[in-house]
């Protein structure tokens, strides 16, 4: 008796599990633009996390530490 071949399946992630349930809610284009408008939350943050530090470089500079 040969025994049954076995098969793994992935648990589904947190993510994909938001994501399905985004596709049943929301048409393709207000998916999409919610997805850019969180690529943008993401982008300023990290444009003011640079400022941030580019001020701090600039504030030692002026006070004359390396």
């Amino acid at each position: 008796m040969q025994a049954a071949p076995v098969r793994a399946t992935a648990i589904p992630t947190f993510t994909d599990a938001l994501r399905a349930v985004e596709s049943l809610l929301m048409s393709g284009g207000q998916r999409t633009a919610r997805r850019n408008a969180w690529t943008s939350v993401l982008e300023d943050r990290r444009r003011a996390k640079d400022r941030v530090e580019a001020q701090r470089v600039l504030d030692q500079a002026a006070a004359g530490r390396p």
